[in-house]
């Protein structure tokens, strides 16, 4: 028995193997390529640092610093944190050597290149993104099996809820504010997907795109029948300009969301089904 497991584990690891040399193109276009699976990396967004991790422990045993943000596992909580997008730490980064940085951002790529670093840029944005760079990981890991048992698994999750949701009598409009600038989420991203799948009607035009900076007036415009806020600045929103007025600040129809559930908001990963239930509960407090 013993030995037909060795054996097993022996042809699974040859298989995974025999994919590299691996060559990938990423998000901002540029080629990298992978000679063998990357066994110490650094992830500096959360969503890649979550899913890593959800492809097994042993995946995410490979992380060896993540960006401040990244809290989720556990088990990452107390890795070095190399800063984030604003105040990145490249010279920690470069120390630790690992054979594969994820970024979000090329502002640190020219300096880690200069180390001999082999650097991945992934923007997620949408609600495909969360599959394909669940894909792209599973593929750099050599845990491609991994990645498609993951995948299902958070496509079956969704698919449940959206399922509960769509008893709801009603879609409400929807506004989403990330921020207090305003940012907010347009109806092609993930966030505008899950508004879709909870059963909402998001008040963003989809030619403003996924994340864009709005004017105030446009939501005095659409009227939003709910509110959703993933920002500490609630109080502001009723002190706007007119917008006292709005249906959902009449109907006290204000969502917010701060720590873990902002987290579960925001991050296009592997959490993404709880970030939708969030959004059920909101809309339809019926269906609770």
């Amino acid at each position: 028995m013993k030995r037909t497991l060795f054996v097993l584990l022996t042809l699974l690891l040859g298989l995974a193997l025999a994919q590299f040399p691996l060559t990938l193109t990423d998000d901002q276009g540029r080629t990298i390529t992978l000679q063998k699976p990357p066994q110490r990396i650094v992830t500096m967004l959360p969503s890649a640092t979550e899913t890593i991790c959800s492809l097994s422990e042993a995946a995410c045993r490979r992380i060896v610093a993540t960006d401040q943000f990244s809290n989720w596992p556990e088990m990452v909580r107390n890795l070095p944190k190399a800063g984030g997008l604003i105040n990145p730490n490249p010279e920690l980064i470069v120390a630790l050597k690992p054979d594969l940085v994820i970024v979000n951002s090329p502002r640190i790529v020219d300096t880690l290149e200069r180390a001999g670093l082999t650097v991945y840029i992934t923007r997620p944005q949408t609600y495909a993104d969360i599959f394909r760079t669940a894909r792209v990981y599973g593929q750099m890991l050599g845990m491609r099996a991994e990645a498609e048992r993951l995948v299902a698994r958070i496509q079956a999750e969704v698919f449940a809820l959206e399922s509960q949701a769509a008893k709801a009598k009603e879609r409400p409009t929807v506004y989403y504010e990330i921020d207090p600038t305003p940012y907010t989420a347009g109806p092609s991203s993930f966030i505008g997907t899950l508004i879709e799948k909870a059963r909402g009607q998001n008040i963003i035009p989809a030619e403003l795109g996924n994340f864009p900076k709005i004017s105030p007036e446009l939501v005095l415009q659409r009227r939003p029948q709910v509110i959703v806020v993933t920002h500490p600045e609630v109080a502001a929103i009723k002190n706007r300009p007119g917008w006292a007025a709005l249906p959902a600040v009449q109907q006290n129809r204000i969502c917010a969301f701060s720590g873990e559930a902002t987290d579960l908001l925001s991050r296009p990963g592997p959490r993404v089904a709880q970030g939708l239930r969030l959004l059920i509960g909101c809309f339809h407090p019926e269906l609770r």
